[in-house]
């Protein structure tokens, strides 16, 4: 059976940047199971899967376009180290959820000043490349009820 829209397709994936390292692996025991079609994985990834197999193994070099987006500096901001509750562990690398006007935006803490923080509210992979190494596991029409909720059960 061949992957397509509303079909739930499982896979084994690895995920690497332009240099060669690991980003992301799905575990050998718990493969990806997603709902082709619905948006439920980056836009090159399930073009590239579109057609393929039960067995089948690839490699998908997708770009920010069909990723991730590229990056936009404008979403790099300092804010004033008061904007976060006392007591809160304000590191780098720490995620923090803003209230944007277009609603809840996740935000990574990129540097810590005495008196300035900047958050950077790009998706840590924006403006990258995505390289994944991909075997189809499994193939199978999906069930009325994940069709309505848009992902597998």
């Amino acid at each position: 059976m061949e992957i397509m829209d509303g079909r739930v397709a499982t896979i084994h994936y690895t995920l690497s940047n332009d240099e060669g390292q690991v980003i992301d692996r799905s575990s050998p025991q718990t493969p990806l199971s997603y709902l082709h079609g619905a948006g439920n994985i980056v836009p090159g990834l399930e073009k590239a899967l579109a057609g393929k197999r039960s067995g089948d193994t690839l490699q998908a070099d997708v770009p920010p376009e069909q990723g991730y987006g590229p990056r936009h500096e404008q979403l790099v901001q300092q804010v004033p180290r008061t904007a976060f509750p006392a007591g809160t562990d304000v590191a780098v690398g720490a995620q923090f959820q803003a209230n944007a006007q277009g609603g809840p935006l996740l935000v990574t803490v990129t540097e810590v000043g005495a008196e300035q923080v900047t958050i950077d509210a790009n998706h840590p992979l924006a403006g990258q490349t995505l390289h994944f190494a991909v075997e189809v596991a499994d193939v199978r029409e999906a069930s009325e009820q994940e069709l309505v909720e848009g992902q597998p059960g």
